[in-house]
């Protein structure tokens, strides 16, 4: 069975920028089948349901700030999200470069996951390299927000790779607390490129998170020559894995 695969936005800012609209067409006509949204660029929820609709596609989640998950604010962010049908509201990034800082990530999570499960929504985070460096505590970043709250991880195999680390032993350690993953390819150091084009394991990662059931989402953000052409190259190297 041939697998199917998201794309992470920000892969195609350039062309989302200009028509998000076209953007989220030509991504539907390579042949991917889910959206990761970085950003609504200012439409409404009811907007951006009708082009995920127009297009067959599905929301596999977001890029969204931690902001969203305030008491102030869920509300909003469950009703949007709700009408786009999205089910992993993830996190970027996060000040957590402290442990009282990931104290405070984790409690603003402990707080809101309860709330967003009840409605269908998971809670998630997304690495780079630097939450798995030993920090001057002894211990990682993500580590600590790993044993500090019930958050879930969407792991950047690239990052995970960047540190230092087997992407793959990193997916089954953490599988129990992972929906989704970005597959995505570059060179140690932080060099990204489109799939194919770097020394990630992609093959065995995309074979790995075939293998559990797991959704994978591209992400190439190098805009080489062009965000759309950069994430044609990816989902062509893709299917010529399964050829």
């Amino acid at each position: 069975m041939k697998n199917e695969y998201g794309l992470q936005l920000y892969s195609v800012r350039d062309a989302m920028g200009e028509n998000m609209e076209n953007a989220i067409a030509k991504v539907a006509e390579m042949g991917y089948k889910y959206v990761e949204f970085a950003g609504f660029y200012g439409r409404s929820a009811a907007e951006v349901k009708k082009m995920l609709d127009d297009n067959g596609l599905i929301c596999s989640g977001t890029h969204s700030d931690i902001s969203g998950l305030l008491p102030t604010n869920i509300m909003e962010t469950i009703e949007y999200h709700k009408t786009i049908g999205n089910s992993n509201y993830i996190m970027p990034s996060a000040d957590v470069g402290t442990l009282e800082k990931i104290k405070r990530f984790c409690d603003i999570v402990n707080y809101a996951k309860p709330i967003m499960a009840a409605e269908g929504i998971n809670v998630g985070f997304h690495n780079h390299s630097g939450e798995f460096q030993i920090m001057p505590w002894g211990s990682t970043m993500h580590s600590e927000m790993e044993k500090g709250c019930g958050v879930d991880f969407e792991i950047d195999t690239f990052w995970a790779f960047n540190a230092g680390l087997d992407p793959i032993q990193v997916l089954e350690r953490l599988k129990n607390r992972i929906h989704v993953i970005h597959v995505k390819d570059g060179f140690m150091g932080g060099k990204g490129t489109a799939l194919g084009k770097g020394e990630a394991p992609v093959k065995a990662v995309v074979e790995y998170a075939s293998k559990n059931n797991i959704r994978m989402v591209v992400e190439s953000e190098s805009l080489n020559p062009s965000g759309l052409e950069e994430a044609k190259v990816c989902i062509e190297y893709l299917k010529s894995l399964e050829a």
